[in-house]
């Protein structure tokens, strides 16, 4: 073998190294860029020191990325010029021409396309492998680097590009939503989890006015009953914390537990005519309803108390708000054996879905997977009204925000139930009044 066909030899084996190299930097590049800083820094605290060497270079996001593209290039380049002076030796003035096009190929095919693709598939596990290489890489080229950073934000000042700005389009418990959402879609989280972990982000946002059980639902008992009387008031409720109140229902007394009225039969050896409810209930506590769930949650748990009566900014009751009811927010309906089954949710076989007036709206989102707004009203029935600036009348229809609503009863001034069937497709005429803002949310009543 001449000394002209061993140099060609090794000029083919320099250029296929140099594409191992580039579609080393190439995968390196998708896996470091793809991979998920939450994930890394959980193996991180688990041990892994990998993970916590993805971690770093993420940390220096610039610099990474300089190194992973100095590297790539520099194989590119080199395995182009060395496979241009081998195709020229071999076929002349035509040899570029042959090199460029053999080169273009293997470049995008097999160092581009393939590890690319092969990273994306598995990018934290591709980032844990090549944790080690590339920060030796970054060690190595650091000095390089430093110098193609500055002139590239010299560049970026001149283009009025604000150095290390970062805005993000949402905030962090946006972002965490959108994952788990995204999770979800996936397959990855069941809808019970993904609905609960939204409820324990939505604490901060939601007031106790939107979780609270408005006075018209609440159980009360006057406190000027006999004895007797009282005691088999408080004994027909399924509830453990009974609300007193004197003279009118809003005058709101104290707060009677079951225990405690218990406790005080037992003492009175079982004669309720004994009782003086006066002395053995609570103070109420009154909380404003503008109040963050959040900041109640804590309130409940510093006060070791689950209960409190809820005031507008005038100090009247609007309702009460208890520790299951937050609870509720994050883990859904919880139920006993002594809670009442009210069928507040009811699917039609049509499609339709019948509801109670008095359903909260996120809970109906919940579990319908909706995304009825619930920020003018708390209720089903308020969102009607407030969307149809009038009380309806039964068998009055509307449709707004992709639902068609059907009144199917209205006690005095309160809707008690709707009907309401998801609209997949609107008209041309619709979408056109949407875009003028005068589409026609109400219809007549049923003939």
């Amino acid at each position: 073998m001449s000394e002209r066909e061993i140099m060609d030899w090794v000029t083919s084996g320099i250029v296929i190294a140099c594409l191992f190299g580039s579609a080393f930097f190439s995968a390196s590049e998708t896996a470091l860029t793809a991979a998920s800083r939450a994930n890394m820094m959980r193996l991180a605290k688990q041990g892994s020191r990998n993970a916590g060497i993805v971690g770093r270079l993420l940390a220096t996001r610039e610099r990474m990325i300089g190194a992973l593209l100095l590297g790539n290039n520099i194989f590119n380049i080199g395995a182009s010029a060395l496979a241009t002076g081998l195709f020229t030796a071999w076929f002349g003035e035509f040899g570029v021409l042959y090199a460029t096009a053999v080169m273009t190929a293997l470049v995008v095919i097999f160092a581009e396309v393939l590890p690319k693709t092969v990273a994306i598939n598995a990018p934290d596990r591709f980032a844990l492998l090549v944790a080690k290489p590339m920060r030796l890489m970054v060690l190595v080229l650091g000095p390089l680097l430093t110098v193609i950073e500055a002139l590239v934000r010299v560049l970026m000042r001149l283009l009025g590009i604000k150095v290390g700005a970062h805005q993000s389009l949402l905030s962090a418990t946006e972002r965490l939503r959108g994952a788990v959402e995204l999770i979800h879609h996936e397959g990855g989280v069941a809808k019970h989890d993904r609905d609960m972990f939204g409820g324990l982000l939505d604490l901060s946002e939601l007031q106790v006015s939107d979780v609270m059980v408005h006075r018209t639902e609440m159980v009360m008992v006057n406190a000027d009953l006999p004895p007797e009387e009282l005691v088999r008031e408080v004994l027909a409720t399924e509830y453990t914390r009974i609300p007193l109140w004197r003279e009118k229902p809003e005058n709101i007394i104290g707060v009677l537990h079951a225990k405690d009225l218990l406790r005080a039969m037992r003492a009175a050896d079982g004669d309720a005519g004994k009782i003086d409810v006066n002395k053995i209930a609570l103070p109420p506590w009154f909380v404003p309803e503008m109040r963050l769930v959040s900041e109640q949650l804590k309130a409940f748990r510093s006060r070791k108390t689950h209960f409190a009566l809820v005031v507008d900014e005038y100090g009247e009751v609007e309702g009460m708000v208890t520790l299951e009811d937050i609870l509720e927010e994050i883990v859904g309906d919880i139920s006993d054996e002594h809670d009442v089954v009210v069928a507040g949710v009811r699917t039609q076989p049509d499609g339709s879905v019948v509801v109670d007036g008095s359903v909260p709206i996120r809970d109906l989102n919940r579990a319908m997977d909706w995304n009825l707004p619930d920020e003018e009203a708390t209720t089903i029935a308020g969102l009607v009204i407030h969307e149809a600036r009038s009380i309806p009348v039964r068998g009055q229809s509307f449709t707004f925000h992709g639902f068609r609503f059907r009144v199917l009863r209205r006690e005095r001034n309160r809707i008690t139930a709707l009907r309401i069937v998801p609209v997949l497709r609107e008209t041309e005429a619709e979408l056109a009044d949407k875009k003028s803002g005068k589409i026609a949310r109400i219809g007549g009543p049923a003939a």
